[in-house]
């Protein structure tokens, strides 16, 4: 499927560019890109399901006064979701610079050669961009990145339910790992707001 076959969700930030597929930076050398689309590595494959990922979530504005990310979006399940279930691919531009201003810049894999790839939703993605971190909203995270290549061999980072079940309505959340946090911390010198400006439309 294209990433123009599908239609832009409601709520899209106007400045971000959906897509429904990857997109490759010319920064990532050819053998690179070869083995992302087509290679082989340990990353299992997803488990196939019924219908597109993207009908598991949408995207909302939250408005609780208590939650972090109050007056911005999050990702929510929009029916029950089964335990270690795959929920939908975290899709952006792939590339090889160092983007430590995006706070949308996921890492995907690092070659023999030592290029390291990421995947940036910061001006283009899909839903997946909109995942909060669960500190200030749970006690624990109920979904989790995990690498894993499609059916078509593609790898790709994908967000999974962890060992519970999403319930119908609940918000997906992840931990964003010490070390988003901690380079956060080190460009304000103060911790920002939990899931604030990564969430940011």
């Amino acid at each position: 499927m294209s990433s123009s076959s599908q239609r832009q969700p409601r709520l899209w930030p106007s400045h971000v560019q959906y897509i429904s597929a990857p997109r490759y930076h010319p920064s990532v050398p050819g053998p690179v890109r070869s083995f992302l689309i087509s290679g082989t590595n340990p990353a299992p494959q997803k488990i196939p399901i019924s219908s597109p990922s993207t009908s598991l979530v949408r995207v909302r504005y939250i408005t609780e006064p208590s939650h972090p990310a109050r007056g911005q979006n999050g990702l929510f399940a929009v029916r029950k979701i089964p335990p270690r279930s795959h929920i939908i691919d975290y899709i952006g531009e792939v590339h090889c610079q160092d983007r430590v201003d995006s706070d949308y810049d996921l890492s995907l894999f690092r070659s023999e050669d030592g290029d390291n790839v990421g995947v940036d939703a910061s001006v283009m993605g899909n839903e997946a961009r909109f995942v909060n971190d669960y500190r200030g909203i749970r006690s624990k995270p109920n979904a989790v990145f995990v690498e894993s290549r499609t059916l078509q061999g593609e790898l790709r980072m994908s967000i999974w339910s962890s060992k519970d079940p999403v319930q119908k309505g609940d918000e997906i959340l992840v931990s964003y790992g010490k070390n988003w946090w901690r380079s956060r911390t080190a460009q304000t010198n103060a911790l920002p707001n939990f899931a604030s400006s990564k969430t940011s439309p």
